[in-house]
Formats: structure tokens, C-alpha cells, sequence
């Protein structure tokens, strides 16, 4: 079952692309959006956004904003230059755990791999164990598959726990990451055209994302931004982007409570494209909870 634009189920069979290899953390944030979904990992963010442009996968899913680390700038750059439509957000908890081949020992390990993020993220783990090489992979995930590829029996990595069910690993040691409010926010993509239109369902929050340019002059911004302040439109993030071929000149990215359905949003998107020079809804959908 897939989320169709503002929240509706589309009752269809279909695979999802993610950037890295099974057992990811864009896995488990897909499983949460498209729970009957065929996963279809691949190397580079570009060639998520690829497959679903060019009809190889029904879907997608992107990491778009990590609370420690902060935004995915590549993948606000690919939501402008490809005309996919968000139709899902969720939060997934990073836990990052310590990873080995199966009859390896916690004494055996000299060297661990994960992604530069993830090792970055688990400090206090290698303060701790000085004698522990941290050493960059490509993919948390990968780094697993990796070791068992290879039956690497002074090595380990860092990735989910899915991850080591999926590639037959041991996990050594649980949630080694250094602060246990780590989450990762992911964006479900569809082409446009594969959504239908409906209304708000009942109880449901939703929220909506645009992306506008303005002309670079004194308060522009700030009117821009009154469109939905005026209105009591809660802003839940704001990120602002260069603007290709403008020198110094900037795309803003944001996120607000409403749905476009709404009259109120409706005014305030109308008030916005009087003002922006370019403006584009990104997507309409159930704001997800922590």
C-alpha cells in the first residue's frame, strides 16, 4: 500500500529506490512508508531520484534532515531539478550498533567501518576503545555486507540492526551513538501524476513544502515569509539553498502546517506567488511524530 499525495492509500504493488544497500536506514524508514514495497537499493542519491523520473521504481525514499548532523543539501538540489512529488515524511531513531561477523570477539576488533556520519556520530565509543581504528565506508549497510564478504575477523561495523539480520552478523554491542535523540527525517517521492487528489482526511495534521526564489532586496523575505505569519501558518522549517547561475542569490525551502485544500493555505500560497519571482509546492502530506 502506497500514501498518496495528503495521506490516501493507493492500493498498488510496487518498488521503492533508496541510496546505499539493504539493510540501510533508508530501509527501515521505507518499510515505515510503503510497508508492501520491493526495495531497490542503489549507489548515489542522483540515481534514487533517476529511477523514479524515469519510471524504474514507483518510489523513492530520501533522507532529507538528521538532527545532529543537520540538512541533506544534495537532496534539496535534486527536489528542485526533479519534479517528484513528496508524499510522506517519517522519523527514524538512529541507533548505531556495533556489528561483526558471527564467533568474532569484542577483543578481535582493531578496525571498525561505517559511514563518515556514522562514525562521526559515535565519538565516545572510540574515546573510549583508543585503540580502535575508525575507518570511512560508503554506507553503514554496506560496511556489514562488506565484512561478511570478505570474513574479516579483526573487523567490524557500524549499521542497524537490520542490517545484521539481513547479512547474517552479530551485533556486539547496541546503540553505541553518543546522543539517543538521533533522527533521521525521510521524504516518501512519487512521480507527478501517480497521486490522486482528495481532502484532508479528519485528525489527521498535515503539513505542506514549498520551495521560492525572491529578488535580492532590503525585507523581501520578510514578506514573503508575513504570507504565512499573517495567517497563523506555523512554519516547521526553513532552509535556504544558492540559486544556480545568480551569484549570491538564494532558493528558500520551507515547511508549514496546512493543507493545500485549506482556504487559509490557499490565500497564502496566493499572497507568496505575488510576491516570489519562482514558486513551487514540493508536496502535501500527514505530518509525521516523533
Amino acid at each position: 500500500m502506497l500514501k498518496g499525495e495528503c495521506g490516501e492509500r493507493i492500493d498498488v504493488k510496487f518498488t521503492v529506490a533508496f541510496q546505499g544497500e539493504l539493510g540501510a536506514f533508508s530501509q527501515v524508514a521505507a518499510s515505515r512508508l510503503a510497508p508492501d514495497y520491493t526495495p531497490v537499493p542503489v549507489a548515489a542519491f542522483e540515481q534514487v531520484f533517476e529511477s523514479v523520473a524515469n519510471g524504474k521504481c514507483a518510489a523513492a525514499v530520501i533522507p532529507i534532515e538528521n538532527t545532529l548532523h543537520g540538512s541533506v543539501h544534495e537532496n534539496y538540489d535534486h527536489l528542485l531539478r526533479y519534479d517528484l512529488q513528496i508524499q510522506g515524511e517519517t522519523f527514524v531513531r538512529i541507533v548505531h550498533n556495533l556489528i561483526a561477523p558471527p564467533g568474532v570477539k569484542r577483543s578481535q576488533i582493531h578496525r571498525v567501518y561505517s559511514h563518515p556520519v556514522a562514525l562521526n556520530q559515535c565519538r565516545h565509543f572510540f574515546e573510549a576503545n583508543p585503540s580502535v581504528e575508525r575507518t570511512p565506508f560508503y554506507d553503514t549497510a554496506g560496511s556489514v555486507k562488506m565484512l561478511m564478504e570478505k570474513d574479516l575477523t579483526d573487523s567490524a561495523a557500524i549499521a542497524s540492526a537490520t542490517a545484521a539480520q539481513i547479512y547474517g552478523a552479530k551485533i556486539l554491542q547496541k546503540s553505541i551513538e553518543d546522543d539517543r535523540e538521533n533522527y533521521t527525517r525521510f521524504f516518501l517521492l512519487r512521480s507527478k501524476g501517480k497521486e490522486t487528489s482528495s481532502g484532508p482526511a479528519a485528525g489527521i495534521r498535515y503539513k505542506t513544502s514549498v520551495v521560492f526564489s525572491m529578488r535580492n532586496m532590503p525585507g523581501a523575505l520578510f514578506r514573503a515569509l508575513s504570507a504565512f505569519a499573517l495567517r497563523d501558518l506555523n512554519l516547521t522549517k526553513i532552509e535556504s539553498r544558492p540559486l544556480r547561475g545568480k551569484p549570491w542569490d538564494y532558493l528558500f525551502y520551507i515547511d508549514f502546517i496546512g493543507h493545500t485544500s485549506d482556504p487559509v493555505t490557499k490565500h497564502a500560497l496566493g499572497h507568496l506567488a505575488e510576491l516570489a519571482d519562482m514558486w513551487r509546492v514540493l508536496g502535501c502530506y500527514p505530518a509525521a511524530g516523533k
